[in-house]
């Protein structure tokens, strides 16, 4: 092996096998362990959300496939209509062109010919971070299968009358002219005002005054509202106002949705426009004075670029405008009218569009919708009743509280990059839906000169995304993956999509395979920075994995993080924190570390704090890992280590670090089985680095010593195995480093071939194979615990650290030797002594170690205890007084601050009642050890202050 662990000579080579080698495919044997990959945006580049989610679903994937699983995850990508069509368009226009200039059939080749060329960014990334996606079987939401898939659904729901085309409120973007899902409109608090206008009473008795954010939407108000309690108004209940500037008159009505508190408790409805108004409007739409109002109230006086519309309701000075133009010119002439009361700064929440920035407006349009109440009521009983259990649970009330107040679902968008909808119509307005306009025209019996035009609209991404945990199988093919592998057995995926994705699935699921999708939904939390902030483009704290991983100077990262921003004005202030936080730029820590520090911080859905400083100790722990395996290497190279049949004899140590092994075994599955990454890293990393870098590795020196060839032969073989065993524990998390160091490790522990013998094969799994990654996962085995080994053991560590102790704080030489007293030990501690001679003596550099007599007075020493047992260094010649006073009374300080937290406990009749006896019973030894140890303590001070 190389001297020093050098990630980047590793990762890639070690990826292109795997992949090359088809490891990544599901075996046809074994029971199904199935995830389906969240598509990432084919126009998307790795984010840290997206390595975070990859590490938890490859460590899973990687785990159970070293179970024996037939383990699949499912690779994919998403067109991304909007953001695509975006990315193209803006290419169309570098040459002079508009999409228009080019026809959809030609635009449609120009967005093909880029997702060939350039759309492979994430998937390479994906290699990077180790993931392990059967890439033969990789699937994009608009590949042939995919959209058979799609069009067979939208064909069934149509004909059962599941879809239906509508006019409804929808999210409209005025700059990408389309409907936007919520997901897509990011609001945020922004600084505005509030138009308070007066509306005269039309028989001249007065005015009501209304409050409004968009003084430029009362051009098609509808009604003013008042609440049906508030005395105030209730007597104005079937008059009318003055619409101002617009010459109509509207009613005023009562609604529940008006706050009497807010405000001056009169309230504009302008339903085209706005949602809440428009739920107002759908409960009086049937009273005659809205049906008597022009196009039944709903009128709409923008257009799809959001400028005041030329509707013979909208009067002809505004139309035409842009709608900020038009507002101020509202203003300006409510103002002149008298009709303008009052301006006041207000704070609203501003919705705007996620790719374009352009403010969302409420508007008016022909959709076509997905009728979700009856799909939504057997998904809401799969949850229920346990068919899917969401991780943690609390997020089923998230789940419960958005199916149980579902509205409609808009399904289609007004762009060109998707699946079109499968509709035509005829010149009289008749609707076909079918797989082609052949089709149609065959089974409506239509000649070939009866014109017929498709739809223009595509359908919503999220139509097919919420077909991929059975498209992406074959469906609706009946196809042997879709058998194996459907249901999938967990699906892991932020909170933010619950809703848009999740639910949709299980709907889907249900409806068109008869089963829930997958049997678990593991919902992990937010990735923010080290403070805790989100991280964004506009905060400039945004990671990049990749550079995390490769390292970047401070020059590009400032590069980076400053451009392309949608507020330009921010870049000098994130040019000076990004030069503060990272003076050096970002050092390359390699993919293993970044992956152990995702699932270190990967508890149970609460969101990660993410800090550098972690990735840093982690790479350590890489080189810590690397340098251990070196020095085993080095002792074991061209060595028996009990693969001859010789005989083999292991000391207590082998035995008590074969013990950990299997307890920490035990607790990494149970952790990973239960979703906690954090747990299971913490207990590989404890392990490794504590017990077997740190102690055991110094410990077998002692028997590599000796002239016990058994004990040699057995602490080798000891060496080797729980190596190996730390490699297949830890392999889910860091893939890398741990196929480098197996493939020296394992032919010396016999695992695999070597000079072209092959080695016998663990039972049961037939021939070894040649990667760690599909060596079986360990297994703890009670019967290796050796819990005698692990009691001495702890006893012999914690006399070398009560030494060390010593040796530390009174500056003793490391390796000067020392006498040791001992006093007021039990029988076992004798015991302990006598059989662990050659570990105390060498490991603490010990002269002597001699027993006193409990009634034999000792001389000044510096003191440590192990239980009861006083370890006493004689400090003449050693000591400095005020030093060892200054150590004792920190000591002493440290126990009477534990003493009144542990009586308070048991003084506290609320714990002593409801705690189990158990736990009562260790409070109470534990206070009876710190009052033992605090006599202990304040005997040896006074011996020192006698000095």
């Amino acid at each position: 092996m190389e001297k020093t662990y050098a990630p980047h000579s590793i990762e890639q080579r070690w990826y292109q096998t795997w992949e090359e080698k088809g490891y990544f495919a599901a075996k046809p044997e074994g029971e199904s362990y199935c995830i389906m990959i969240p598509p990432p945006n084919v126009t998307g580049s790795l984010h840290m959300g997206h390595a975070f989610q990859d590490t938890i679903m490859d460590a899973l994937t990687r785990y159970h496939r070293m179970k024996g699983y037939s383990t699949l995850w499912q690779a994919g990508t998403d067109h991304a209509g909007i953001a695509t069509q975006m990315v193209v368009e803006r290419l169309c226009n570098a040459e002079g062109l508009t999409r228009h200039d080019l026809g959809r059939e030609k635009f449609l080749e120009k967005v093909w010919q880029w997702k060939e060329e350039s759309g492979g960014t994430i998937t390479r990334q994906l290699r990077r971070m180790g993931s392990s996606l059967d890439w033969s079987r990789e699937r994009f939401t608009m590949d042939q299968g995919m959209s058979d898939a799609v069009q067979e659904v939208f064909i069934r729901l149509y004909e059962e009358g599941l879809i239906y085309r509508g006019k409804r409120l929808v999210n409209w973007d005025p700059v990408l002219h389309t409907a936007v899902s919520d997901l897509e409109v990011l609001s945020e608090e922004e600084n505005g005002s509030m138009w308070h206008l007066r509306y005269p009473l039309s028989n001249g008795q007065g005015q009501l005054i209304v409050a409004t954010t968009r003084p430029e939407t009362m051009l098609g108000d509808a009604a003013v509202a008042i609440h049906p309690n508030d005395e105030r108004y209730k007597h104005l209940l079937g008059e009318f106002v003055e619409l101002p500037l617009t010459g109509r008159r509207i009613p005023i009505i009562a609604d529940e949705y008006v706050d009497p508190e807010f405000g001056t408790g009169c309230v504009k409805i302008t339903p085209a426009h706005d949602f809440n108004d428009y739920e107002v409007w759908s409960r009086h739409r049937h009273n005659s004075v809205i049906q008597d109002l022009p196009h039944g109230g709903l009128i709409n006086i923008l257009t799809v670029d959001a400028s005041i519309c030329a509707d013979e309701l909208v009067p002809g000075q505004y139309q035409g405008l842009d709608r900020f133009e038009a507002r101020k010119k509202i203003v300006t002439d409510l103002d002149a009218a008298g009709l303008l009361e009052k301006i006041a700064d207000h704070k609203l929440m501003v919705p705007r569009g996620d790719r374009t920035n352009s403010v969302i407006e409420p508007l008016l349009t022909d959709q076509w919708y997905v009728k979700v109440a009856p799909l939504a009521e057997p998904a809401i009983a799969a949850v229920e009743n346990g068919d899917i259990k969401f991780v943690p649970d609390n997020w089923k009330n998230t789940y419960f509280e958005w199916m149980r107040n579902i509205q409609d679902w808009c399904i289609s968008r007004q762009i060109w990059w998707g699946h079109r909808i499968p509709a035509w119509y005829d010149e009289l307005g008749n609707v076909y839906v079918g797989n082609s306009e052949q089709d149609i025209r065959t089974k409506h019996k239509l000649p070939a000169n009866y014109t017929l035009k498709q739809d223009e609209d595509v359908l919503d991404t999220w139509f097919s995304s919420a077909l991929w945990p059975f498209s992406t199988l074959g469906w609706p093919e009946q196809t042997p993956e879709l058998t194996k592998h459907y249901p999938t057995s967990v699906l892991v995926t932020g909170f933010d999509i619950i809703f848009f994705w999740v639910a949709r699935m299980i709907m889907m699921g249900l409806k068109f395979q008869g089963e829930v999708p997958f049997k678990e939904v593991y919902i992990h939390g937010l990735v923010r920075d080290a403070e805790g902030q989100k991280m964004s483009k506009s905060k400039g704290n945004v990671l990049d994995p990749i550079d995390i991983i490769d390292g970047i100077d401070l020059d590009a990262l400032v590069a980076k993080r400053t451009s392309g921003m949608m507020q330009p004005h921010l870049a000098k202030k994130i040019e000076q924190d990004t030069r503060k936080h990272f003076p050096n730029g970002i050092q390359s820590y390699g993919t293993d570390a970044l992956r152990f520090t995702f699932a270190s911080l990967a508890s149970t859905g609460r969101d990660i704090r993410f800090d550098l400083a972690r990735t840093e100790g982690y790479r350590n722990f890489c080189n810590k890992l690397w340098n251990a395996a070196r020095y085993v290497l080095m002792n074991t190279e061209e060595q028996d280590n009990g693969l001859s049949g010789a005989p083999c004899k292991y000391s207590q140590v082998d035995r008590w670090i074969t013990s950990r092994l299997h307890q920490v075994t035990a607790v990494t599955s149970n952790a990973i089985d239960n979703y906690r990454f954090d747990l299971a890293a913490q207990a590989i990393y404890d392990f490794t680095w504590n017990e077997y870098c740190d102690w055991y590795l110094e410990l077998s020196k002692i028997s590599l010593q000796s002239n016990d060839e058994t004990l040699q032969r057995g602490t080798r073989k000891t060496l080797l195995t729980v190596l190996e065993s730390i490699l297949r524990l830890a392999h889910p998390i860091m893939p890398f480093i741990t196929e480098e160091i197996w493939q020296r490790v394992a032919p010396l522990a016999g695992v695999i071939a070597r000079d072209g013998v092959h080695a016998a094969s663990r039972p049961g799994t037939g021939a070894a194979a040649d990667t760690i990654m599909l060596q079986p996962y360990p297994v703890a085995n009670e019967a290796q615990i050796d819990n005698k080994a692990i009691v001495e053991t702890n006893w012999v560590m914690n006399f070398i650290l009560g030494v060390r102790r010593i040796r530390g704080e009174m500056n003793i030489a490391p390796g000067k030797p020392l006498q040791v007293l001992l006093q007021n030990g039990s029988y076992i501690d004798q015991q302990n002594l006598n059989d662990n001679l050659s570990y105390l003596r060498k490991m603490g550099k010990l002269e002597s170690i001699i027993w006193l007599n409990s009634n034999e007075a000792a001389p000044e020493s510096a003191m440590a205890l192990v239980g009861e047992m006083k370890i006493l260094i004689p400090m003449a010649g050693l000591i400095d007084k005020e030093a060892e006073l200054a150590r004792l009374e920190k000591e002493i300080q440290k126990i009477k601050n534990d003493l009144p937290r542990i009586e308070g406990k048991l003084n506290n009749p609320a714990f002593v009642d409801k705690a189990p006896p158990e736990v009562i019973g260790k409070e109470k030894a534990k206070l009876t050890d710190l009052c033992s140890m605090l006599n202990n303590l304040e005997q040896q001070q006074l011996k020192i202050r006698a000095l």
